[in-house]
């Protein structure tokens, strides 16, 4: 017989829930529906979660320089730093526009200036006028600041021979072995950073000293005044007097440094782009573009030693040191000044140790990664770049004992010898027929 659908439809009897279902069925509804909502209101937004991971705003007073954080980020998703970042406000009150600037000394020191400037711009903001015009004006205002080193090459490659503490990270990632720009790029960076150095003013970023991009969050954002937005990068300011426009008052220095690594960008930094009489000349860059590295130790292909050119700036060391290293976790980089202090061997002796120059350790393994100098041959600033020398212990005394003089022998005793006695009679050392 065939079926229908009515004849397979439950009888309405069954339908019916009793009271003991009805209300099982309420309660589960109400609970799907409670619990998400309890979450949703309980529990913190993600900016809440990355503001508890943040240091709170430090005001450092005008009788004390602030401290100029490495780049070290919260450790947050994208997403979770866009929510701290858009829940920061911006700051209330004025925010003027920087003094022009107007860069002195010689054509070679302008040349270096503009190629250090005109990398950070390009590394940072990429090939975007109204990016680099900010990343430019945050370099001017550094280079004004007495927490910053006085010269634009001092200011970009702050902190570069280290793999983290660098104040612009494509001066220690690696980013200028990876990526070039094209020449056209390259040549607008210059543009910008030509106007820059002559009086042209970003007025947009006022006196800011520093900036990150929206999607992360560095430990220092906390502790700054959050002034302006360019794009996906944020723009921050010291607070307190440090912040304000008679904070900027140090003159930079004239004499700008060789930064080897800018070699394959700039003829201002490789050794044939130096003028007559100047005498900076860290490194042979145009080696170094060209692969002419030094080699590694026979036997040690981690172990570089290397003989020191006079003529050499001991700040382009740790450049050198890095391109000879190349890729390589684990690497060691000497240096010595004379070619007959350099050991022929991996195993050093403990004068070769103590006349070493400088040297330069990675060992990413254990995130080590540092250079130091022989401050009594390379005199530093900063203290803590020296290297620590082994105390010379003073040879031990060399004490001779008196000599033994032999007693004379009392009367009666001839040819009995006595412990000391040197010599004896002929007819004492020679034994009876």
């Amino acid at each position: 017989m065939q079926q229908t659908l009515t004849d397979l439809a439950p009888a309405p009897e069954t339908l019916r829930a009793t009271p003991a279902v009805r209300l099982l069925l309420a309660a589960i509804a109400l609970v799907a529906v409670a619990v998400p909502l309890a979450i949703l209101i309980l529990a913190p937004p993600p900016a809440k979660i990355a503001a508890r991971r943040v240091p709170k705003a430090h005001i450092v007073s005008p009788a004390e320089l602030p401290p100029v954080e490495p780049v070290k980020l919260v450790n947050l998703t994208p997403d979770q730093a866009r929510a701290y970042n858009a829940d920061v406000p911006f700051a209330d009150g004025p925010n003027p526009a920087a003094r022009p600037f107007h860069l002195a000394g010689a054509e070679a020191d302008q040349q270096r200036a503009i190629a250090c400037l005109a990398a950070a711009e390009v590394y940072e903001a990429g090939d975007d006028s109204t990016g680099e015009k900010a990343v430019a004006q945050v370099v001017l205002n550094r280079l004004r600041h007495p927490a910053f080193p006085k010269t634009v090459c001092g200011v970009v490659f702050q902190g570069s021979d280290r793999s983290t503490g660098c104040q612009f990270t494509f001066t220690c990632d690696g980013a200028l072995d990876r990526w070039r720009p094209s020449d056209a790029a390259w040549d607008r960076a210059r543009d910008v950073a030509a106007k820059a150095l002559n009086g042209a003013v970003d007025k947009a970023v006022g006196y800011a000293t520093h900036y990150h991009t929206d999607w992360v969050v560095p430990y220092w954002s906390a502790s700054l005044d959050k002034i302006a937005r360019v794009g996906t990068h944020l723009f921050f300011r010291w607070t307190g007097w440090w912040g304000t426009p008679p904070a900027f008052n140090r003159h930079p220095d004239d004499v700008e440094p060789v930064i080897a690594l800018l070699a394959p960008l700039s003829p201002a930094h490789a050794a044939e782009g130096l003028l007559p009489g100047d005498t900076a000349i860290p490194i042979d860059a145009t080696a170094i573009a060209n692969g002419g590295l030094p080699s590694p130790v026979a036997g040690a292909p981690d172990t570089f030693f290397v003989t020191l050119d006079p003529k050499w700036s001991p700040d382009s060391l740790p450049a050198l040191a890095a391109a000879s290293c190349g890729a390589r976790p684990y690497c060691k980089f000497m240096a010595w000044p004379t070619r007959a202090a350099t050991p022929a061997a991996a195993v050093l002796t403990p004068a070769q140790i103590r006349t070493m120059a400088f040297s330069y350790l990675r060992d990413k393994a254990n995130g080590y990664d540092k250079a130091l100098w022989n401050c009594d041959t390379f005199k530093r600033a900063d203290t803590s770049q020296c290297m620590k020398r082994e105390p010379v212990l003073a040879k031990p005394a060399i004490i001779t004992p008196p000599p033994i003089t032999a007693k004379p022998l009392p009367d009666g005793l001839a040819g009995v010898r006595r412990k000391g006695d040197s010599t004896l009679e002929t007819s004492q050392a020679t034994p009876d027929a």
